[in-house]
C-alpha cells in the first residue's frame, strides 16, 4: 500500500524544522550519483539512489527534500515509512531497540525532469555515529525503463503518465535484487525509453542513453561526472536495446533502413562498452541480449572480446511475462533476470 507507514516500531514524528544544535550527522554511505545543493545537502536524480548510516541509540532524524519522488526510509532493513508528499521533512524514529542500527533512504521513482535533496541523518545525545556501511563488492547497472523497474506495482497494461510516476519501484528492479544477492553497492544509470542510437519511435533525437551517460543528475546537461570519481565497479550490467528496435523508422530519422539501423547500434555500442572498459579496466561486462537484439549483442560482444579475450558476456533475456505498466517487467521478470545475470556470473 502507498502510504506514509505510522508506528510501525516507536513514534515517528515528521515536520520541516532545522535540525536541532546538539544532533551530530552520520556520515553516510551514498549508492549512486549525487551532486552538491546550492542550499546544502546532495541533489540526487537517477533511479535507486540510496543513502545509508550506521548509529548506535534510541532515535534517529531522517531530512529530506523529496521533491516529486517517492521515496522510503528503513531501519535494520524493515521499511518505516514511505514519502509521497512533496516538500522538506524531518523525520524521527525513537523508542528503538538497544544496539547499533542502519537507517536507509531509498529512490522508488524515476526523475526523467526532476531531482530530490538530501540533507542527512542525525542522532541526538544519547546516539553515537558508527563507521559507513561498506561492501566487498560494486555493480554498475547502465540501461532503460527495463532496468528502472517502470510500472512494476502496476497489473494493467493502460497507464497514465501520473500512475506510470507513482507505480515505479526501482527497487523492485533486477539490480537492487541481484545486488544484494551478492551484498554488492550499485549504482543505476538508466532512462526509460533511450537505447544506444535511438530512443523509443524516435523521441529526442541525438540523446540516447550513451549521451546522458554521464550528467549526474539526469535531466540537467550539467553537472557531470569528475574524471577523479573514486566509483569503480567490479561488474557493469547494459541492458539497452529494446528502444532502438521496438518501433518502426520514421523517414526522417537518420537511418534508411533498418540494416542501417543495426550498423550503428553494434558500432556504437562497442565504441561506449570500449570506452567503459578503458575508465573501468577492472570491470568485466554482461550485456543483455532481449528477444529483437540478441543477434546484434552477439556480434558486439564477439568484437569488444577480439580485442580484450573475456571482457564481456551476452545474457539472454526471453519468456518475460511483462504484466507492468505498458506491458513492461513484473516484479517476477525482475527476479527471473536477475537469476539470469547471476548464472552467467558464477
Amino acid at each position: 500500500m502507498r502510504s506514509i507507514l505510522l508506528a510501525l516500531v516507536g513514534v515517528l514524528s515528521l515536520s520541516a524544522a532545522p535540525v536541532a544544535a546538539q544532533q551530530t550527522a552520520l556520515t553516510p554511505h551514498i549508492g549512486g550519483r549525487v551532486a552538491p545543493a546550492a542550499e546544502g545537502g546532495l541533489l540526487f536524480g537517477w533511479p535507486g539512489v540510496y543513502f545509508e548510516g550506521r548509529f548506535s541509540g534510541p532515535s534517529v532524524t531522517v531530512a529530506v527534500d523529496s521533491g516529486s519522488e517517492h521515496l522510503t526510509i528503513s531501519i535494520d532493513g524493515q521499511v518505516r515509512a514511505e514519502l509521497l508528499k512533496p516538500g522538506l521533512a524531518r523525520l524521527t524514529f525513537d523508542q528503538l531497540a538497544p544496539g547499533e542500527h542502519v537507517v536507509r533512504l531509498d529512490k522508488l521513482t524515476e526523475s526523467q525532469t526532476g531531482r530530490a535533496r538530501f540533507v542527512g541523518f542525525f542522532v541526538g545525545p544519547e546516539g553515537r555515529p558508527l563507521a559507513p556501511v561498506m561492501r566487498p563488492r560494486r555493480i554498475e547497472f547502465i540501461g532503460d525503463s527495463y532496468t528502472v523497474a517502470y510500472g512494476v506495482r502496476s497489473n494493467r497494461f493502460d497507464c497514465t503518465e501520473q500512475q506510470v510516476h507513482d507505480l515505479t519501484d526501482t527497487s523492485q528492479s533486477f539490480a537492487p535484487v541481484l545486488a544484494g544477492r551478492l551484498n554488492a553497492d550499485y549504482r543505476i544509470i538508466a532512462f526509460s525509453g533511450r537505447g544506444v542510437v535511438r530512443n523509443y519511435s524516435g523521441l529526442a533525437p541525438g540523446e540516447p542513453l550513451p549521451a546522458l551517460y554521464s550528467r549526474l543528475i539526469p535531466g540537467q546537461a550539467e553537472p557531470r561526472v569528475d574524471p577523479a570519481d573514486p566509483w569503480r565497479p567490479d561488474l557493469i550490467v547494459v541492458g539497452l536495446g529494446t528502444n532502438d528496435f521496438s518501433t518502426p523508422l520514421k523517414a526522417d530519422e537518420g537511418w534508411k533502413t533498418e540494416a542501417d539501423l543495426r550498423a550503428d547500434y553494434r558500432d556504437s555500442y562497442v565504441t561506449f562498452v570500449a570506452a567503459l572498459a578503458r575508465r573501468h579496466p577492472q570491470a568485466r561486462f554482461l550485456l543483455i541480449a532481449g528477444d529483437t537484439f540478441a543477434d546484434d549483442v552477439e556480434a558486439v560482444v564477439k568484437r569488444l572480446n577480439g580485442a580484450s579475450a573475456g571482457l564481456a558476456t551476452a545474457v539472454r533475456i526471453t519468456g518475460l511475462e511483462r504484466t507492468a505498466c505498458h506491458g513492461h517487467p513484473s516484479a517476477a521478470d525482475g527476479r527471473m533476470i536477475a537469476d539470469r545475470l547471476e548464472a552467467a556470473i558464477q
